[in-house]
């Protein structure tokens, strides 16, 4: 791990919280689990303001391209669970993979348990695109 523990935003970190109170009431086993052991993980990350964050770290938003032993590398966004949607590479942060990612950093690899078992993810880029807001 490149930083030695999570790196999460304050504002970030809060949301974080929420998203697991409502993640109690899911049925989905493997959700419950990736969310438990993000949750444990965040115990010990390192919380800094928007200024202090370096920029090779997975947050919101955040454009990370992966490499697993199961397919060819490939690039998701990390969204809130009402902005996911696979199809568009728009991935949840409470889905297995997305809680596998937040808080680390480019070239580091992750080992998480998912619905097909432990697989290690290799994270091979960061990136954070400003999206423009329309002027109305």
């Amino acid at each position: 791990m490149k930083y030695g523990k999570l790196i999460l935003e304050k504002k970030e970190y809060e949301l974080l919280k929420k998203y697991f109170a409502s993640v109690l009431e899911y049925k989905d086993a493997s959700y419950k689990a990736s969310s438990a052991k993000l949750s444990e993980e965040l115990k010990s990350a390192e919380v800094v303001d928007e200024k202090d964050m370096p920029g090779d770290v997975v947050r919101f938003g955040s454009f990370v391209t992966i490499q697993t032993p199961f397919g060819p590398e490939k690039t998701y966004q990390l969204v809130k669970p009402e902005e996911s949607n696979i199809a568009q590479n728009k991935l949840s942060i409470l889905a297995p993979m997305g809680s596998a990612l937040v808080g680390y950093a480019k070239g580091d690899e992750v080992m998480w348990e998912f619905p097909s078992g432990k697989n290690t993810i290799k994270i091979t880029n960061v990136e954070h695109k400003l999206v423009e807001q329309k002027k109305e």
